[in-house]
């Protein structure tokens, strides 16, 4: 019978304790800010990147092969619009912004009638926007000064070394003797 009585007993006071722990949680969510919990957020690379060099060496009348060997497989190309190659670039990284481009190359009878493009960039303006800019950590002092080299004590050199092993007068070749 007693048994029966504590339990009842027992079970208010854990009700009370996970009541408590819960209030107290909610307490410190306060302390974290924004940054705590940042998802992560995948590199995204689609199509084919083209810069403002192979952009200028693309001139009208090349041929498809041509093209195709100057700035690789075109993204889109489609079957009613068969004298249109479509290529498309974009990229999405964490810290960078997301950056778009665009180069359409229209044929007339199998050669490059025009193309038309946006502001491309070249490799190297391409290289440095994708670089993301972080603060440099303060440089360490590597030197030490005068009062640092003082806390140290000095050890006075040895007045007469002390005799190593003996060493042999000449070793043996490392590769066999030419026959």
């Amino acid at each position: 019978m007693t048994a029966s009585l504590t339990f009842p007993a027992t079970g208010a006071r854990l009700a009370m304790l996970y009541m408590c722990a819960g209030l107290a949680g909610c307490g410190s969510i306060a302390n974290f800010s924004q940054d705590t919990f940042k998802p992560y957020v995948p590199e995204v690379v689609q199509g084919n990147f083209v810069s403002k060099e192979q952009r200028q060496a693309i001139v009208a009348g090349m041929s498809r092969a041509q093209v195709k060997d100057i700035l690789g497989t075109p993204l889109v190309t489609s079957l009613f619009h068969a004298d249109r190659w479509d290529y498309t670039f974009s990229i999405r990284r964490q810290g960078v912004s997301p950056q778009s481009f665009q180069l359409t190359v229209f044929f007339k009878n199998d050669v490059v009638s025009s193309v038309d493009s946006g502001d491309l960039p070249s490799e190297s303006e391409f290289v440095d926007r994708l670089r993301v800019q972080r603060k440099a950590a303060p440089a360490t002092n590597l030197q030490a000064s005068e009062e640092d080299l003082k806390k140290f004590p000095v050890n006075p050199a040895p007045t007469s070394p002390q005799p190593a092993a003996s060493l042999p007068a000449s070793y043996p070749p490392l590769e066999p003797a030419p026959r």
